[in-house]
């Protein structure tokens, strides 16, 4: 995943957040914020997660912090190929967070390290020669991650594990992200109820992930294998195969016409990823294979992945509202600076990171199941995306009939 939109719930995904399932695995609890944005007795502004809307008005309740802190915030995003929401979603939406705080463009930074660990690492002490007091990190892998971590503590920078655990990082550092196990299970969820509605006979199955080398790769594998190890073991699915995961739509569209060569009764594909499942998809078409008659899976409400949902080649997406996730990074970042303890309205969890047998203080925001018929409701009424943006004319007709216009 990265996750693509990798990859958003104001809009309120609210169609599907119905279907939240409850979290497992990824956190040692599991608890939900009611709190409205409020000042504490000492005077700080308290901020909870179901504060964070698409209007990022919660963050004009912040600038008291804002002008209490000192230092810059440096936020280190992976790249701009493996999932195109860093540049469409989080690099924005972060920076209208810290502006609407009260932050100069002077008092942040956002880099993205284009795919480079070497170039992730000279970013970051770019940002601690700088000045910085806090780093937002999004690691291209934990092992890279943890180095960097490890160095900014040292020089007395607090850090954020943003999107992705740094497995191995500090103890004392912060998370937040979505619950991807929930993420996961939602995606198995999805393709359960999908292959009923489609009607798929005896359900050959094909299950795809995302890179080994991600941590949130194994956190949606362990949500959606929860959902389909048990039909896979009494019989009710068929497991054809589980190939090497990628995070690489090429290499994802290579693995899956090998796998459909070698398993010509396939017929379905879960898929953690909307754009890995467009590769997926492009296959499908060019085998001429008809719409809801063989359902994929994704992650990120990505534009691609919205447009096979509308014409019937993907049975939905894990919306995740990335304004949630930069606005709950930004305020925990704020706090951290301006040298207070974050709410537990806003810290609202605890995620294991297995490699140091810890309990990391986490945010989570919470992720929703998009189809067909609550697509609408859910990313274009919250402007995740436009229907001008999305209903190009391959799609034009089918955004009608669900109501997109």
């Amino acid at each position: 995943m990265r996750s693509a939109w990798r990859r958003l719930a104001v809009f309120g995904l609210a169609g599907m957040a119905l279907f939240v399932i409850a979290a497992c695995g990824g956190s040692s609890k599991s608890s939900s914020s009611t709190t409205t944005t409020t000042s504490s007795s000492s005077g700080t502004p308290t901020v909870g997660v179901d504060d964070l809307t698409a209007d990022f008005s919660a963050m004009t309740k912040l600038k008291p912090l804002a002008s209490q802190g000192k230092g810059m915030i440096g936020v280190l995003l992976p790249d701009t190929t493996t999932s195109t929401r860093y540049v469409q979603y989080d690099a924005p939406n972060l920076t209208k967070a810290f502006k609407q705080a009260g932050l100069t463009t002077s008092q942040f930074k956002i880099d993205n390290a284009h795919g480079s660990t070497s170039t992730m690492q000279q970013q970051a002490e770019a940002d601690i020669n700088a000045g910085a007091s806090v780093l937002l990190i999004d690691p291209l892998d934990p092992g890279s991650g943890a180095a960097i971590e490890s160095k900014a503590e040292s020089q007395g920078v607090k850090v954020i594990d943003y999107d992705r655990l740094v497995t191995g990082g500090p103890k004392d550092r912060y998370y937040v992200s979505f619950n991807n196990v929930q993420v996961g299970q939602l995606i198995g969820q999805g393709m359960v109820d999908c292959l009923s509605a489609w009607k798929v006979n005896k359900p050959q199955i094909l299950v795809m992930s995302g890179a080994a080398t991600d941590n949130n790769a194994k956190l949606f594998a362990q949500g959606y294998n929860g959902v389909l190890d048990p039909k896979f073991k009494d019989g009710t699915y068929t497991k054809v195969g589980a190939p090497a995961g990628t995070w690489d739509a090429p290499t994802a569209a290579t693995t899956f016409e090998q796998q459909f060569t070698a398993h010509p009764n396939m017929n379905a594909v879960l898929m953690p990823n909307d754009d890995t499942n467009n590769a997926v998809v492009a296959v499908l078409q060019k085998d001429k294979i008809k719409p809801m008659t063989f359902p994929t899976t994704g992650q990120d409400a990505a534009p691609t992945g919205l447009q096979n949902i509308l014409l019937g080649y993907q049975c939905g997406t894990v919306y995740k509202p990335y304004f949630a996730e930069a606005q709950a990074a930004a305020a925990l970042a704020l706090y951290l600076r301006a040298g207070k303890t974050p709410p537990s309205s806003l810290v609202n969890d605890t995620t294991k990171d297995t490699t140091l047998n810890a309990d990391i203080k986490s945010v989570y925001t919470k992720p929703f199941w998009v189809t067909k018929e609550n697509m609408a409701d859910t990313v274009v009424k919250d402007g995740t995306i436009t229907a001008s943006a999305l209903c190009t004319p391959k799609v034009a007709q089918a955004c009608k009939d669900a109501g997109i216009q």
